[in-house]
């Protein structure tokens, strides 16, 4: 009798097992340990049809907003053939610093019970014990777990339907500094969870090349057309779009002074490493990392590199100048 795993109970088994592990997993090693991938692999699908249906897990798993991430080798990041792929549970704990009342850890308890232990299936605690059994060391059982969830835009819903029935899109975007939006043509293949912004990868018809667009920049609906294309073309896609945009962000680095035990110093310290100076803080967009930076106020001095500070005393004076405003004409 062949066991039929449902896919969201796959994909849950998933999300369980790489949170399991520090060091991530190889593919093969998913496929072989995970429940709903070992099931096919033992009444004989082929190999090739499992590393797509991973590869599809991966995609949608992160489209939710799980922070899936691809380790490959450190000596030729572009070769994924013995990469390993894990979830940082740092992304899901609560900051060291933050403390509950008795009545705020009731209502987390009493929401707790609701996971409970069934959150995580008995196959998946099962792929978490196989995993220690290979020598990979895992954290301590995981009772449930609680993706991320960051505000969606309007195109998101059109967009996902579009990459899953093979369809090419049409819409307006509007890129900075330009005043009137422009109209594209794309085959979509992924959308990602990037910096707490959603971007969608894929080819743009009109410059034949692979482009990602940023979601918060598309100027009014999403069209989906009757075009269709190749399923193929969205294999793999979520990493290259991923790989594409780390290597923006190690091409920009921005040294910042964060005043510690601030908010800025919570949300940036993450991806910050230590400087003489400051900090060094990787980013893919200048006038997005502009406004973030300019929300946290005085917590964060831009040193470098001057476009970057320039664009932040920008909105820091326009955002005084509003207040100035209201505050005469009250």
């Amino acid at each position: 009798m062949v066991v039929r795993i449902p896919p969201e109970e796959r994909q849950t088994n998933l999300v369980v097992a790489l949170m399991a592990t520090e060091i991530g997993l190889t593919k093969q090693q998913i496929l072989d340990n995970v429940s709903g991938y070992r099931q096919r692999a033992e009444t004989g699908a082929r190999v090739d049809a499992l590393e797509k249906m991973f590869e599809r897990d991966k995609d949608e798993l992160r489209a939710l907003g799980v922070p899936i991430e691809t380790i490959g080798d450190p000596s030729d990041p572009h070769d994924l053939r013995a990469a390993r792929y894990r979830i940082p549970k740092a992304e899901y704990d609560l900051p060291a610093d933050i403390s509950f009342s008795p009545a705020e850890l009731a209502v987390l308890q009493l929401a707790g019970s609701v996971w409970s232990a069934e959150s995580a299936s008995a196959d998946a605690q099962a792929g978490v014990r196989k995993i220690r059994a290979l020598g990979i060391d895992g954290d301590e059982p995981i009772i449930g777990f609680a993706p991320r969830i960051t505000t969606r835009t309007s195109g998101f819903a059109p967009l996902q339907k579009a990459i899953e029935d093979c369809r090419v899109v049409k819409f307006d975007y509007l890129k900075p500094g330009e005043q009137t939006p422009r109209r594209r043509t794309m085959t979509p293949l992924a959308l990602l969870d990037f910096e707490a912004r959603w971007h969608v990868y894929g080819i743009d018809l009109d410059a034949d090349g692979e482009r990602t667009f940023l979601l918060s920049r598309i100027v009014g609906d999403v069209v989906v057309t009757t075009q269709t294309f190749a399923p193929e073309l969205r294999d793999g896609a979520g990493d290259r779009a991923l790989r594409g945009l780390t290597e923006v962000a190690e091409r920009n680095t921005a040294l910042l002074e964060i005043t510690p035990g601030t908010e800025a110093a919570l949300r940036l310290g993450r991806r910050a490493r230590q400087e003489s100076q400051g900090f060094s803080v990787p980013f893919v967009d200048v006038h997005i990392f502009a406004d973030e930076l300019a929300s946290y106020g005085p917590e964060v001095r831009v040193v470098e590199p001057a476009v970057l500070r320039d664009a932040v005393i920008e909105r820091l004076t326009a955002i005084v100048a509003r207040h100035a405003a209201a505050g005469a004409g009250e």
